[in-house]
């Protein structure tokens, strides 16, 4: 089972979440404050990070930054609001998806399977590398290139990405997308979908210019080009 690293100052929430998943058999370190959880970073090697949103001192927000500087670990967000504003800029910081808290055990873990399996090449996709333009993508390997230098790129890009790639044209529904990609079946998280767009537009598209590869069908959903 994999790591998990938790992140949260609520100590009932905390403790609860913590042997909830050390039960399933995930080994967890836990921590209450952002620097705290990036301390035990190197010497824990997560596999996944349990994010809580509202941390005092250094918020979730900063330390799902720090975090992206340096390691495309797999992010789950803990909100206790759900606000639509505070999901949206955990995501634009580079969480892969979101929980709202208070959450049993079980969905949790059904969350962190579904993160997890991202990092799976999709079914029925070719080994090798493909050459789209100026990307190179390395569905084995789940690498992705531009120009010849190495994109980093979070769980949930690498699989968006691959995903819209490999049926190039072809024009994906933000819902469609969610039940591919995401595995969730549900309309409220079309935000996922947009905000992992932007955040794969800003390490593959050119700076300037309309999007290239990841293009918006206005109205209904996205497609994979290049032009």
């Amino acid at each position: 089972m994999p790591r998990v690293l938790l992140i949260e100052d609520d100590p009932s929430i905390r403790e609860g979440v913590a042997l909830g998943l050390r039960r399933r058999g995930h080994e967890v370190a836990a921590a209450e404050t952002g620097e705290a959880g990036l301390a035990l970073m190197t010497g824990f090697s997560p596999e996944l990070v349990l994010l809580d949103l509202m941390l005092p001192g250094m918020n979730g927000v900063q330390v799902c930054r720090r975090i992206r500087e340096t390691s495309q670990l797999p992010i789950i967000m803990l909100t206790a609001r759900g606000d639509d504003f505070d999901i949206v800029v955990g995501l634009e910081a580079g969480a892969d998806d979101y929980i709202v808290k208070p959450a049993r055990t079980e969905v949790i873990e059904a969350r962190i399977k579904a993160v997890l399996r991202r990092l799976g090449a999709p079914a029925g996709s070719r080994p090798g590398i493909e050459f789209h333009g100026e990307l190179a993508i390395d569905r084995a390997g789940l690498t992705v290139a531009k120009n010849g230098e190495r994109v980093p790129l979070a769980p949930s890009e690498i699989k968006l990405l691959l995903h819209l790639s490999a049926s190039p044209e072809q024009v994906f529904s933000r819902q469609q997308l969610l039940e591919c990609v995401w595995d969730h079946s549900y309309h409220a998280d079309a935000r996922l979908v947009d905000a992992c767009v932007r955040r794969l537009r800003t390490k593959v598209e050119d700076a300037d210019g309309s999007p290239r590869y990841i293009q918006t069908v206005r109205g209904f959903g996205y497609r994979f080009g290049p032009l």
